[in-house]
């Protein structure tokens, strides 16, 4: 579906992963009005055609599509049901595409709120780091109204390559879970791997040599396990996020009475690197939270 040039979007959340998600969208040719927080972050978007607001409030004006990628449920709600509420300053007929990722209970109470302005809902977080999002390559799992989804496709087409329909609900939080108590605990197990190498003695790369191209090899061991190895802990999924994130997994696991013990030890180990002061690094910076003390790696 082609869009119409007077389609203008208020893109709320600039950082590793709106930037480039508002970036791409003025490059499609929608009419982006971006606001940010900490508006330092969002100024540069301004050299791609994004006009970059003082105010929530000023990017929400008349906007057709609204797109909230902040930090979690709380923030969401502060800034597009809190003073001034932004959904009446939609214009008829608009959408709300809610991308992040905020867990089932507040996408729940989000789809409500939602409905009681009359405005059109998508529960859509997106699979994906900074360099999908660079490339317009995330996953979008769409949760919404069916009668709507041709003109939310024409939005995630500009940065998602593929998008996954599920219900009209928020459905798509509950998904994000699911692939996120994966994720999140892949992330930790080849970290610990990792750390358990070192601390028995081994070259770390061992580790990546013994499984490549078996049953049980992975190609995101390799992304992840080269980092660590690199000491590379540049940012492309904050920590402090995935620590949200995984917080979040936990919390969706105890609503619908599913014994999550390995989701909690994952969790407590990214809470573990973020109390260490990992919080801006790399997800991948969980390997501080296992990684052997000095002077006693080793073996009998």
């Amino acid at each position: 579906m082609t869009k119409e040039p007077t389609d203008r979007i208020a893109f709320l959340g600039t950082g590793i992963m709106g930037f480039p998600m508002a970036r791409n969208l003025a490059g499609a040719g929608f009419d982006v009005r971006a606001w940010n927080r900490s508006r330092a972050k969002a100024e540069p978007l301004a050299e791609h055609g994004v006009t970059v607001c003082g105010t929530a409030a000023e990017a929400a004006e008349g906007a057709d599509v609204l797109i909230s990628m902040l930090f979690d449920g709380d923030s969401v709600a502060s800034v597009v049901l809190g003073e001034p509420d932004l959904l009446p300053l939609l214009a008829p007929e608009a959408l709300w595409l809610q991308m992040t990722t905020v867990g089932v209970e507040a996408a729940g109470r989000l789809v409500s709120a939602a409905a009681k302005a009359g405005v059109g809902f998508f529960d859509s977080p997106v699979l994906g780091t900074r360099g999908p999002a660079e490339s317009a390559k995330l996953v979008a799992l769409a949760s919404g109204p069916a009668d709507q989804r041709d003109r939310a496709a024409a939005v995630f087409s500009a940065v998602a390559q593929r998008v996954v329909w599920l219900g009209d609900g928020y459905q798509g939080s509950a998904l994000k879970m699911v692939v996120n108590s994966w994720v999140l605990a892949s992330t930790a197990a080849i970290s610990e791997a990792l750390a358990l190498a070192k601390g028995l003695g081994l070259g770390q790369e061992l580790f990546l040599e013994a499984i490549r191209g078996s049953q049980v090899d992975l190609p995101y061991a390799h992304i992840k396990g080269s980092a660590i190895m690199a000491g590379d802990f540049e940012a492309n999924f904050g920590l402090y996020n995935a620590e949200k994130d995984s917080r979040l997994v936990v919390e969706a696991a105890r609503r619908c009475g599913v014994r999550a013990k390995v989701a909690e030890a994952v969790s407590e180990q990214y809470r573990t690197a973020l109390e260490a002061g990992h919080g801006d690094a790399d997800m991948a910076a969980v390997y501080h939270a296992a990684e052997p003390e000095a002077g006693t790696t080793g073996h009998d």
